[in-house]
């Protein structure tokens, strides 16, 4: 599974580092980041919910 969030799209929510706080947390601005080394990692059913989250669909889930 790869994980990305598109930084451009984001406007720091924080949906994706509630829904799944083991894949995404949030910079010192609050926007979403991959936590490092989950970016290519398992991530399970949360982690495609905190992309259904998104507002902005900022998150990308693929694989």
């Amino acid at each position: 599974m790869r994980i990305s969030i598109d930084g451009e799209l984001c406007i720091g929510a924080g949906q994706c580092a509630l829904t799944s706080p083991d894949v995404f947390t949030q910079d010192d601005d609050g926007f979403g980041m991959v936590v490092p080394d989950q970016d290519r990692g398992g991530g399970g059913p949360l982690v495609r919910e905190a992309a259904r989250a998104c507002p902005v669909r900022a998150i990308s889930v693929e694989g």
